[in-house]
């Protein structure tokens, strides 16, 4: 895994890789950013109204750039095409999550608990056993590799790509039934609720070798965001008593050839996971993204934590998409970006924004985020 030979990478994905290794650098990397509103992306791609809605992958890219975003893990050029200037417009395909007037899965009404159950038992969990049957390591590596090079080779060398949406790990599945009968089947039949993320953990172990291996072969940059929405502002969407019994165990396990290797596998953090911090860090969780302060998510404390093996974090470090950056002005986005970096850890830091960045969003404010990427990139925490 000696990327760091790799003689082709540009200061800014080099400075992105460093940090990625926690060596001492002179300067701070930026994450992406993801603004929806289409103005936006069109202003700080320095091209005329509407071309990202018609050239949207070359704009997104040419803005990403001109923010001097140094390291990318999720692609998604086309994301902001799925909201109008004013967000979600009344067109908007909806979800199990988002609305849909009746949640039909492979032809099945969920409409109970036990409709889930049966989903579950008669389809989802058969066709997790077929996947473990016909796993093949040898063709899931080369996936792997081809999926991150070509990436690589669309965003160009100015931004180091990382690792995102390859790994598997057990999830709750309210995104495919929807909150209610997901929650209640949970509460109801927890033994096959555990038996889901049983089966998935199986497959994921599976897939966790291969990304090893790819890590290994493919010369890939060592880290990686884990990404699943396990909170709201209050807590755990469950009791975290719960997911100690039924879904750490399975986590860990999905996740265990990956977790003593070179790889720093990060979490993101989404809604109040004070509880999950602790809980992620003993399985092997070596860092963090995201941060809603506003939900009581802790960054000075968070920042202060060690990994298992008593190394400090690497922590994406986010101004607030859902405060600051809304109702602040310019001088209250400098003062949280001044403060994210005197509390980040010494080592490995990156500066980015919370999550997306919804339409509304004034544009000084984005062009304050712009500058202070630029000054503790060139300057660190000078």
């Amino acid at each position: 895994m000696n990327a760091l030979s790799t003689p082709t990478l540009s200061p800014t994905a080099q400075l992105a890789l460093d940090t990625i290794h926690q060596r001492s650098v002179s300067g701070i990397p930026a994450w992406l950013i993801n603004p929806m509103e289409h103005s936006i992306i069109d202003c700080l791609a320095g091209e005329p109204a509407s071309t990202y809605r018609s050239a949207p992958e070359p704009t997104y890219l040419k803005m990403l750039r001109n923010a001097g975003c140094c390291l990318m893990d999720q692609y998604i050029p086309d994301n902001p095409l799925t909201m109008g200037s004013d967000g979600y417009e009344a067109g908007t395909l909806r979800s199990a999550t988002t609305g849909v007037d009746a949640i039909l899965v492979d032809g099945l009404l969920i409409d109970s608990p036990e409709a889930v159950v049966a989903h579950l038992e008669q389809q989802a969990f058969p066709s997790l056993q077929n996947a473990v049957a016909s796993f093949d390591e040898d063709a899931r590596v080369r996936e792997i590799i081809e999926g991150e090079r070509t990436i690589q080779s669309r965003i160009g060398p100015t931004m180091l790509k990382t690792g995102y949406d390859f790994l598997l790990f057990p999830k709750m599945k309210y995104g495919t039934y929807g909150y209610e009968n997901y929650f209640m089947a949970f509460a109801l039949y927890p033994e096959v609720i555990e038996r889901d993320f049983s089966l998935q953990a199986d497959l994921a172990v599976l897939n966790s070798r291969a990304a090893l291996r790819a890590y290994s072969e493919g010369y890939l940059p060592p880290l990686y965001r884990l990404d699943h929405d396990m909170a709201d502002s209050r807590g755990t969407l469950v009791d975290v008593r719960w997911l100690d019994r039924l879904w750490f165990p399975h986590f860990a396990r999905a996740l265990a050839p990956l977790l003593n290797s070179e790889v720093k596998l990060i979490w993101h953090c989404d809604g109040n996971l004070s509880q999950m911090v602790p809980r992620l860090l003993e399985v092997g969780i070596k860092g963090f993204q995201g941060f809603q302060y506003e939900d009581g998510m802790d960054y000075e404390k968070i920042c202060a934590l060690k990994t298992r093996d008593g190394e400090p974090l690497f922590i994406i470090a986010g101004v607030s998409v859902t405060r600051t950056l809304p109702n602040g002005n310019p001088a209250d986005v400098k003062r949280e970006m001044a403060w994210l970096v005197e509390n980040g850890p010494k080592v490995g830091l990156v500066l980015g924004c919370s999550s997306s960045i919804a339409p509304g969003v004034p544009l000084e404010n984005i062009l304050t985020l712009v500058d202070g990427f630029s000054h503790y990139r060139q300057h660190g925490r000078r």
